[in-house]
């Protein structure tokens, strides 16, 4: 006399095999130029010539303090 036992029921297993496939994505990224005119003050000395006439009279006595 055989008894039959009854099976036991899993859940099944998931056997999962992953493949990519690459696929092209564009990006924009923007990118400013900037030309810069940088203004620095550069002294700059401006000489003009002076002259000036001075008459020395010898017949009056010079004062020294």
């Amino acid at each position: 006399m055989s008894h039959r036992i009854r099976p036991i029921v899993c859940p099944p297993k998931y056997v999962v095999r992953d493949r990519f496939v690459p696929r092209i994505q564009p990006i924009i990224q923007p990118v400013v130029k900037v030309d810069r005119l940088n203004v620095i003050d550069v002294p700059r000395h401006i000489v003009r010539p002076f002259r000036k006439r001075v008459v020395v009279d010898p017949r009056i006595p010079r004062r020294f303090y």
